[in-house]
This record gives structure tokens, sequence and C-alpha cells, in this order.
């Protein structure tokens, strides 16, 4: 088996590498730039503060960042009727409204993305655009249609620059247990579903994992969310170094966290800056959230397991041909996101990735990443292959499953 423990030697030189990352990023970009990054109002903002003094049979709209409990009664107090009222009208922000039933989040989203595809239809025959934009609005209308399929279960949408969405598999309402899959760098809505290599993008994660779960469970009802509801860094450049990106994308994944359904078991698999995401989050996490897995992470702005500040159980999975592994694992300046979760000092519970390769193969069918990921996802903790056959990994369980 691997050991994932570093020499000091092997420490010095990452120490100085990330001093030299350092140096670089500020000459070329400056404080500024690592400190900060321009707010853009969104058509998702549009439609909330449409929503905001809308009225309804004379009373004033509950408020859409509300209590997802509250969300909840005000739609379940509404005839069918008025509930399509209000998908018609506020399309956007229904679809996007934690605690409104995902069933009605679904149709809103629908409607939106088809009104998205209308607007991308327009700007593809805009003579004011280049013809690299017209291959933009081209390629995102083309997404648009697909997204707003009728078997589709879109259960956010924005599309603000390079776009943010999220997709459910399964049913949501009726899962006893529900896992959560958090992509990295260069996840949009473009890049949300790819044909080639489709097991790196967060549709293929999800579905991959999905199908996992019900071979290793079948009789578990289970759910996979893509959440690809945050702007992840472009490229591997400053966002990507900087916990900016996870700042902002942490309390959306918590909001959706304790908008969905039902009290089941919530599982969180974080890929790559996804994982920095989750780190961020995780002092906030609702606590039906039982475990966090990360794969292919660059740190979780956190020196171990204990620092994350939640009673979640932490995995973490690195295969042996990651690069990943040749990042700095520190933290300086702002730059860098910490400790090495594989690392025996983290002292998360580090579980078998073989047959998994590089960076983006985790969640390939056939290999043990994948099929550990499903034995958490469906509480199967006595079934999940350890890295280390030194260290176990399952401690604290015991039986054959853990529900």
């Amino acid at each position: 088996m691997t050991s994932f423990d570093t020499s000091p030697q092997l420490n010095v030189w990452r120490a100085l590498l990330a001093l030299a990352v350092v140096f670089v990023m500020l000459a070329t970009t400056g404080w500024t730039a690592v400190r900060q990054h321009q707010s853009v109002t969104s058509p998702l903002r549009t439609a909330l503060t449409a929503w905001e003094h809308g009225r309804l049979n004379g009373h004033a709209l509950p408020a859409p960042d509300g209590s997802p409990t509250r969300l909840a009664h005000f739609f379940a107090s509404l005839p069918p009727h008025q509930r399509s009222r209000l998908v018609n009208r506020y399309p956007l922000a229904v679809g996007n409204m934690n605690g409104a039933p995902v069933e009605l989040r679904y149709r809103a989203n629908r409607i939106a993305l088809d009104q998205a595809r209308k607007v991308e239809a327009e700007r593809v025959h805009d003579a004011r655009l280049s013809t690299v934009g017209h291959s933009d609005a081209a390629r995102r209308m083309k997404r648009f249609a697909l997204l707003s399929d009728p078997d589709r279960k879109i259960l956010a949408f924005d599309p603000m620059g390079n776009g943010r969405v999220a997709e459910v598999f399964g049913n949501l309402d009726k899962a006893q247990r529900v896992s959560v899959v958090v992509p990295g760098v260069d996840t949009n809505v473009l890049t949300f579903q790819r044909t080639f290599r489709k097991y790196s993008a967060p549709v293929g994660m999800a579905r991959s994992l999905y199908a996992a779960e019900r071979t290793a469970s079948p009789r578990t009802r289970t759910a996979v969310i893509a959440w690809a509801d945050y702007t992840a860094p472009v490229g591997l450049g400053v966002d990507a170094a900087t916990s900016m990106r996870a700042d902002d994308g942490a309390p959306r994944l918590n909001a959706m966290l304790r908008g969905l359904p039902g009290r089941s078991p919530v599982a969180l698999y974080c890929h790559s800056y996804g994982s920095v995401v989750c780190g961020v989050a995780a002092h906030h996490l609702p606590s039906r959230v039982s475990d966090i897995a990360v794969a292919g992470s660059p740190g979780m702005r956190a020196d171990n397991a204990a620092g994350l500040g939640t009673h979640a159980r932490v995995w973490a999975a690195r295969d042996e041909d990651d690069w990943i592994q040749d990042v700095p694992y520190m933290e300086v300046g702002g730059l860098g996101h910490g400790a090495d979760p594989v690392s025996s000092e983290f002292g998360a519970r580090v579980i078998s990735s073989a047959d998994a390769k590089g960076h983006t193969g985790y969640f390939e069918p056939g290999t043990e990443s994948l099929s550990n990921f499903a034995e958490i996802g469906t509480g199967s903790y006595r079934s999940v292959r350890c890295a280390d056959a030194d260290h176990d990994c399952q401690e604290g369980f015991s039986g054959s499953a853990s529900a």
C-alpha cells in the first residue's frame, strides 16, 4: 500500500515552492486581485428582487431567503393553481428557492431554462457580437435546451456569466440517503456535462455514483445531486489558489443542504477545489450531513480534520498518479489551502482509490474510489476499503453496515 506521509526535506521544498508562488502571483496580479473580485448582479438576483416586490391575493410574498421551513409551509398552504401562478410569474426565483417543493423547482427551472435558451437564440444572430460571441451563444443555447428536457430534474439554475446549475438523480423526496457531488475548477454550465471524459464532469460523476450506490445497496432509496451551483475558479490561477470562490460557494452549499426535503443523512463528495468549498462550509453544515469525502484535494483550509469543526466523518482519497500531490500543502498569505487531507497528521479516514487514474478518475466505474464512495453513501461503512492495511479507516464502526 502507498504511504501518504512526506519527508521533512520534501516539506521544505514545498514550503519554498509555496513562497515562490506567492511572490509570483503578487507580482503579476497584486493584492487587490488576491483579496477581491468584482460582484455582478445576476439574472437570479433580478428575479428575486421581483419576487420581493410581488404580491399574491393582496399579501406580500415571504422573503425568498427566509428559512426553508417557513417557505415550505408557505407553498404547502397554496392551492395548485396559485403555485402554478408563482412558477410562471417568477420561474427563476422559485427554481432556486430553498424550501420550495423540489417538483415545483424542477418545473420552474424548465421554464427558466427555456427563457434563457430564447435569449441565447437571439444572441446567435446579434450583429454586434464577434464570431466567438456567436459560437458561445450557440453552445449555451444547445446546453440550455438539453437541461430543459422534461426528464431532467434541475434543482438550481442561474445563467449569469459562465452559469451555475444543480441536478438531481433519483427521488429526492423519498430518498433514505442523499449524496452531493461538489466539483472543482473550470465547472460551469457548459462543462456541467461532457461526452468525452464524461466522468470528470459533475453529471457524469453523479450518475456514476448513483448507479454504484444502487448496485451496492439495491434496497436503499438513494438520490444524488450534481451541485455546480457556485462560481468555480477558472484554470489554476489566483482564484484556485485562494479561498475566495469557496468563501462565496460555502454559504450557497449550506443553504441548499438546509433546504433539502426530509431528514435523511447526507454525504458530501468534494473533488479537487470542491474540497476547499466543503472545508469552508464544514463549520456550518446542518447536522444531517453525516460524511464528507474528499478526492484529489488541494487542502480543506484546515490543519486537521478536527479543525473543520464538524461532527461529520471525514474521508479522503488520492490515487498514486494524481498531480495534486505535488502542490504545496500549506497556506501562506492567503494562498494555498492548508494541510494534506490524506496525511496521517490530518486525521481523515483514508480510503483506497485503486484503479483510479489521474486527477479526474475517481468516479470512473470499476475503481475502488467509486466503490468506496458508494459504500459510504449507503451507510455500509464496514465494506469500505482502506488505503493502508496498517491504518483502520473503519474504526468506530460495528457490524456489517451502519445505516
